[in-house]
């Protein structure tokens, strides 16, 4: 049995349609099995069992860090603009000082 990383990353690969190799394809397919078989087992858990309260603050929580890291992209993509835009009027300064008068 593969590790969970390189299962993630054969599987990523098999998803841009990379060729594996026949090693990789077994080892994608007993990673495939391995998942399904946790999967199987934590559906087949009693309703007790699975904290769903637990689960919830979980999702809130990775949700409230989606919306964190957009919003910081959004900031990001905002200030590399506003970068460009400076760049391209000092740039065009500068040929303005290289032409003769």
């Amino acid at each position: 049995m593969i590790d969970d990383e390189k299962g993630k990353l054969l599987h990523h690969r098999f998803t841009l349609g990379e060729t594996l190799t026949a090693e990789e394809q077994a080892q994608l397919s007993a990673w495939y099995t391995a998942m399904d078989e946790a999967e199987a087992e934590l559906l087949n858990q009693p309703k007790e069992a699975i904290d769903l309260e637990a689960l919830q603050y979980q999702i809130d929580e990775a949700s409230a860090q989606l919306l964190t890291v957009t919003e910081r992209i959004s900031q990001v993509t905002s200030e590399n603009n506003a970068i460009r835009q400076e760049n391209s009027r000092l740039r065009q300064q500068l040929v303005n000082r290289k032409q003769p008068a």
